[in-house]
Formats: structure tokens, C-alpha cells, sequence
């Protein structure tokens, strides 16, 4: 099967990507106080080098208490963070790739036994369903949250960057305003439909299109799963999934960046089968925007066993090439793999698929 599918350039406001493959972002935490250095510099540069259309960087977080839940996660404020990524997308653009930053806020989310030094915060009051942690954000909070991820967009275009990422999936602050699990607000942010709890990431969203202006592209992530729990959905229907993203793109969002724990999942197959459109699939119909999917691409396991020390095995792409010249979705994030080899694009570009070594987890100690 030929891989030429992955290889066909995109172009969206101007940024062209030579393939269809995207770095996915993946959190390392091994920024030393919180600025990137000489390792992440030689870290992205590597996979650019290795033919990557698009990288993501690990997630950044925004200038807010409390804003991540790891000491080594990097800030994407402060000069001296903001000059570390410049030499960052300055490294990548010279071997010839493009890449974004992931803007984040973690939320009220856990990592291990590390504590910020000030009170998580999170729309509730809750990292989970019936599960408090930290402070509710009041009205303050929330304004000066959404105007520090638009800064953070801004500053990413002025370091040079190609586009811009906001993180809204996976239980992290975002999310957990959509989610009703994490959001019981009574007022403007909240409400017992998912088109109402949207209203926060849509501000976030308004408010960065500004800061960045109409011509740069602006991607975000979203997914059903959450950390707190894999099983949980948002959208149950189409019409749910529509009145949740479709707001969010017309606020200004370009492409939806679509998580999956396994890209090959169709999202309503009783609806269209089980080999139907996966969410990125369906987020592209329903919305027009161009979508990124993700989620154990060329791998035999999802994420969640990298943590509990599983290696994944290398497994064929022909699904998804099939997906691609069906173009179902227009780009394809790859993270576990492209962790162990920098070389995986190249690879898969020039039929090397013999050489694919899956994805070691000792791997994720070191930044390499």
C-alpha cells in the first residue's frame, strides 16, 4: 500500500506543511524551572529533522497560579521562557519544519505527590465527579485566565512560531468546564447543556483570535475521555457534538485537534458501522474546519499502559492510509512512537516499515 496519502502537502493561512504527519504533544517535564533549554531545543529540532510536517510541543502553561501540576512542565511566559522557545522554533524552522505550542492550564488535575505552591483552581471546585479539590474560580479568575492563554498565543506568534495550540481536552481546565461532571456553576460559565458549559472555551477562543489577528492558524484539542475517566463523553449524538465544537470554530478556532485513545474507533457506529468516522471524522462533518485525529497510531496499546511501564509494539498503518485517501480527516498526530524514533516519519516515507520499533517506555525518562 502506497503511504502517499500522509505525504501530500496542507496549507492553511499561509502555513504549508510538507505531509500530513503531526508531532502530537506530549508531556516530558524536564524543563528546569520551567524554562526550556539546550534538550528541548535539540529534542524538537531532531524530529524535525526527521521529517515531521507539524510539530506540537509538549504543553506550556499560561501565567496563572497554579496553572501546572508538575514542577519540570514549561512556562510559555516570562522572557527568559519565551526566549527558550524562540530558540526552539528557531532550530525547527532550520531543519525545515514547522511547529506550534501547546497553551495550557492543567486545572485542578493530580500528578503525583508535588503540590503548587498556591490553591489549584478549576470551575467547581473539582478534579473529578464528586471528587473536590481546590477553589472554584470566581469571575476574576475566569477573566484573567482567558486573557492569559490569549497572551500566550500572542507571545507565540511574536517568538516566531507557525500556529498556536490550546490544550481543551483531557480533564485539564478547559475540559473540565465542559464537562457537567466539573462544572456546576450557576451562572454565565455553566449550565446543563454542553453548549452552554462551551461558553468559557469560546472566550478563550475570541479572545486569543484577537490577540493573534485572522491570518494565523489557531488549533484545538479536544476530546471525550478524561483522564478521570476514559469512559466519559460529551457529545452522545451528532446534534450534541455540533452544538459543542461548531461554536467553538466560529469563534475562530481553524482546526480541531480530535483525541482519541485509538484513532481507528469509529465515534457513533450505530450510526455508521464500526469502521465509520472516527471523532476527527465527525468533527470535520459536522463543523467544515479541518481536523488533526490522534491516538496509537502504528502501536498495538493505547497510552495508558506507557505509564504503567508497557512497551507497544509496531503495528501497520494501513487503516490508517485508508482513512487518508478516504480524507476522512485532513492530518494525523503521532506521539508515542515518534518519542522512541525521530527518525518514524522518514521511515514510513521511504517504505522502511521493517525498521519501526514501536515504542519503548524507558524512553519517557529521557529527552532525547
Amino acid at each position: 500500500m502506497t503511504t502517499d496519502a500522509l505525504f501530500r502537502p496542507f496549507t492553511l493561512k499561509g502555513m504549508t506543511l510538507a505531509n500530513r504527519i503531526v508531532m502530537a504533544p506530549m508531556t516530558r517535564a524536564m524543563a528546569a524551572g520551567g524554562i526550556p533549554g539546550a534538550a528541548q531545543t535539540d529534542y524538537y529540532r531532531k524530529r524535525a529533522e526527521g521529517g515531521v510536517g507539524l510539530i506540537l510541543t509538549e504543553g506550556t502553561v499560561i501565567n496563572r497560579p497554579a496553572s501546572r501540576n508538575l514542577p519540570g512542565i514549561p512556562f510559555f511566559h516570562g522572557e527568559a521562557a519565551l526566549k527558550g522557545w524562540a530558540d526552539v522554533a528557531q532550530a525547527v524552522h532550520g531543519a525545515g519544519g514547522k511547529i506550534a505550542p501547546q497553551i495550557w492550564h492543567t486545572g485542578s488535575t493530580r500528578a503525583g505527590a508535588w503540590v503548587p505552591e498556591a490553591e489549584v483552581e478549576s470551575p467547581s471546585g473539582l478534579v473529578g465527579p464528586h471528587d473536590p479539590r481546590g477553589i472554584a474560580m470566581s469571575e476574576e479568575d475566569i477573566a484573567d485566565t482567558i486573557a492569559a492563554f490569549a497572551a500566550g498565543a500572542r507571545d507565540a506568534k511574536a517568538a516566531g512560531f507557525d500556529a498556536v495550540e490550546l490544550h481543551g481536552a483531557h480533564g485539564y481546565l478547559i475540559d473540565q468546564f465542559f464537562w457537567s461532571g466539573t462544572n456546576l456553576r450557576d451562572d454565565h460559565w455553566g449550565g446543563a447543556t454542553i453548549a452552554e458549559r462551551s461558553r468559557f472555551a469560546a472566550e478563550i477562543v475570541r479572545a486569543t483570535r484577537a490577540a493573534i489577528g485572522p491570518d494565523f492558524p489557531l488549533i484545538l484539542r479536544v476530546s471525550q475521555w478524561k483522564q478521570q475517566d476514559y469512559a466519559a463523553r460529551l457529545a452522545e449524538t451528532p446534534a450534541e457534538m455540533t452544538d459543542w465544537l461548531l461554536p467553538l470554530v466560529e469563534a475562530g478556532v481553524d482546526i480541531l485537534h480530535c483525541s482519541q485513545r485509538r484513532f481507528w474507533v469509529a465515534e457513533f457506529p450505530e450510526l455508521d458501522g464500526e469502521d465509520g468516522l472516527n471523532f476527527a471524522g465527525w468533527a470535520k462533518k459536522l463543523t467544515g474546519a479541518a481536523t488533526i485525529s490522534v491516538g496509537s497510531v502504528g502501536l498495538n496499546s493505547d497510552f495508558g499502559g506507557a505509564f504503567a511501564g508497557e512497551a507497544s509494539q509496531n503495528t501497520p498503518i494501513d487503516g490508517l492510509i485508508r482513512r487518508m485517501e478516504r480524507e476522512e480527516f485532513d492530518l494525523i498526530a503521532v506521539g508515542r512512537a515518534l518519542i522512541s524514533d525521530a527518525q518514524w516519519v522518514r521511515k514510513v516515507e521511504e517504505n522502511r516499515m521493517a525498521e519501526l520499533g514501536g515504542f519503548d517506555a524507558a524512553d519517557l525518562a529521557v529527552l532525547a
